[in-house]
């Protein structure tokens, strides 16, 4: 099992390129099973969570083409020999996002027979608004033996208001409302900038969608889609846990390939706690002298602060020149980096769903161990900060979502190496 070791205390200078959005990539990558045409993607970043989902989508006979050039990853997809109408359980266990097969298989083919996702660290993330959207499309369905059996003969469009605003089930239902008869209206829809890339794509092969990047879409179903090319929206997490890196070493870096505009209310944060940001179209430099300033904040559904960067934020207030409150309102068991930065100093307990940080003057290296995706990115920049040497094991969760981190981050002065 890999493992990262990082000697901390070097400060970053020069560029880095941003990589395609994984919360993007994923949904987009299960569009090609509503098209006998042929999708072509560019700016997919090459994760383990990719390979999986292209691994899974093979299984169903979707042809799969990959192609690199000048560093950039480009999938064609073509669904033209679809066959198999069944997500295994082998393959949605390692992955939840497994479960964005579900509407377009049903959608276009009448049927799907998907494994139920296995537990998730940071918490539970049901489907059942899934099945609940489905089933006011018209859907038979059923949970057996582990996997959702999902008929219709063609879905028809319903008025849908999900419980709670949920990403994945705002996707897997706008796939499945584009091939349905009539009009379907999602209401309390997950606006996510993922979401809204999603939305375009489905534009581009011929759905009919209104309302793209608010919580109410309309969609007026069509009888078929057809090819398309799309490049997929830079990872603003990504973007994001860089900069949170300089906040925490130091130094003066240049972000490439980057979205500026989707995610202001990080970059508002990251201004507080000291990062001096010049931002372009699509780059963005970020310098910082000195300590960072704590900054407190409460996480929620976009356009507010996303919990997918809570654990790096928290990171980087370890070593702030005063005390900070975190917030976490999405995900129940997200704050499982805490005793592991603790481990390497910091000064952090809980209550509930609130993490309050006191900074400390100064981080040690220690042995630490990942947790979860973003977890482990917040051991990075802490490792980073630290004094010594950290070696952080488990880091298979960091490359379901990471392109490539340590080379990145080694490009700009950091010491990181994987032992394998």
């Amino acid at each position: 099992m890999d493992k990262l070791q990082i000697v901390g205390g070097k400060r970053l200078a020069g560029e880095i390129s941003v990589s395609g959005a994984k919360n993007a990539a994923l949904p987009i990558l299960c569009a090609g099973l509503l098209t006998a045409g042929d999708l072509q993607l560019s700016n997919v970043p090459r994760l383990h969570d990719v390979r999986t989902m292209l691994k899974l989508l093979e299984k169903t006979g979707l042809r799969v083409v990959q192609d690199d050039k000048e560093g950039e990853q480009r999938v064609t997809l073509n669904g033209g020999a679809i066959d198999t109408l069944e997500a295994p359980y082998e393959l949605v266990k390692t992955m939840r996002a497994s479960i964005l097969v579900l509407g377009p298989l049903l959608a276009r083919f009448g049927e799907a027979k998907v494994s139920l996702p296995g537990g998730c660290a940071i918490g539970s993330r049901p489907v059942d608004q899934h099945i609940k959207g489905l089933r006011a499309m018209g859907a038979e369905i059923t949970i057996e033996g582990g996997y959702i059996h999902a008929k219709a003969k063609r879905l028809k469009g319903a008025r849908i208001h999900t419980d709670m605003i949920t990403v994945t089930g705002t996707e897997n239902l706008l796939m499945a409302a584009t091939l349905a008869e009539g009009e379907t209206v999602l209401e309390n829809a997950a606006r996510e900038p993922e979401v809204t890339d999603l939305a375009n794509l489905l534009v581009a092969m011929g759905a009919k969608i209104d309302g793209i990047g608010t919580d109410r879409l309309v969609i007026q179903g069509v009888d078929e889609l057809h090819g398309a090319q799309h490049a997929v929206i830079s990872d603003r997490i990504e973007a994001a846990t860089f900069l949170c890196a300089v906040a925490a070493t130091g130094g003066d870096i240049v972000l490439t390939n980057t979205r500026t505009d989707i995610f202001d209310v990080a970059l508002e944060k990251l201004r507080e706690i000291g990062l001096q940001l010049t931002v372009g179209s699509d780059t963005i430099r970020a310098k910082m002298d000195g300590r960072p300033h704590p900054v407190s904040f409460r996480t929620t559904e976009y356009p507010g602060f996303p919990t997918d960067m809570q654990a790096q934020f928290m990171a980087v207030n370890t070593i702030a020149n005063g005390p900070s409150k975190v917030t976490e309102t999405i995900f129940e068991n997200r704050f499982m980096h805490v005793q592991e930065m603790n481990r390497l100093g910091a000064q952090i307990s809980t209550e509930g769903n609130t993490a309050f940080i006191n900074g400390v003057d100064r981080l040690v290296g220690a042995p630490v161990m990942a947790t979860d995706l973003r977890a482990s990115a917040s051991l990075v920049i802490a490792g980073m900060a630290a004094e010594g040497t950290t070696l952080i094991d488990r880091i298979y969760h960091l490359d379901r979502g990471y392109d490539r981190m340590e080379v990145k981050l080694s490009a700009v002065g950091a010491d990181i190496v994987r032992i394998k």
